[in-house]
């Protein structure tokens, strides 16, 4: 729950993004950009810094957005959107199936290239945390260097990353040749791994 009181900013846009630029918070920002680039009318949106350095996700506006008190959180307050109230979505999987679902963009609607896409938009969800809070931690953050730890999830992250070679070497993106939000959801995680800026 909430350690403080602490209201969200809102703009002036329909939609209200609550991120930072972690790998998950890049992924919705990508695809609010993508929609925009598209042409979108009602994909403008307000981005809002959430320093989670700070504690500012325990804040109770970010909690009532987030009872996860996690980035990304979006808030929804398009007229067609809202009704009553403006509609909270959280968790970077469920924002881009949602913001997906709402323009008709980057989900197939073709059965077996929707199954494929979500197959790979939850493979990612799944596979992050051996990625980020496992490999990445006790790589690079962890106050002391625990070789088990480090040697348990490099392995994990090899074949992660053997899983999308294979798969990459024979489409051009993860379902074929169309780009999805499977695509925005691998991008930021394994894309930095593979660049070496982890």
């Amino acid at each position: 729950g909430p350690t403080h009181e602490a209201e969200l900013p809102v703009g002036r846009h329909p939609l209200q993004l609550y991120s930072l630029g972690t790998p998950n918070g890049v992924k919705v920002t990508v695809m609010l950009e993508e929609l925009l680039a598209l042409g979108h009318t009602g994909a403008e949106y307000d981005a809002w810094l959430i320093p989670i350095n700070t504690g500012a996700q325990f804040g109770s506006g970010f909690v009532a957005v987030n009872p996860n008190s996690k980035i990304p959180a979006l808030l929804d307050r398009s007229p067609e959107a809202q009704g009553a109230q403006a509609i909270r979505v959280f968790e970077s999987g469920a924002i881009l199936m949602y913001l997906a679902e709402k323009f008709g963009a980057f989900l197939p609607t073709e059965p077996a290239a929707r199954a494929e896409c979500l197959s790979w938009l939850f493979w990612q969800m799944g596979s992050a945390p051996f990625l980020g809070g496992g490999f990445g931690h006790f790589y690079a953050y962890a106050p002391a260097k625990i070789e088990y730890a480090i040697d348990r999830y490099a392995m994990e992250v090899k074949r992660q990353l053997d899983v999308l070679n294979r798969l990459l070497a024979e489409r051009r993106f993860l379902i074929g040749n169309d780009y999805t939000i499977a695509d925005m959801a691998v991008g930021p995680w394994y894309g930095v791994l593979v660049e070496g800026q982890l």
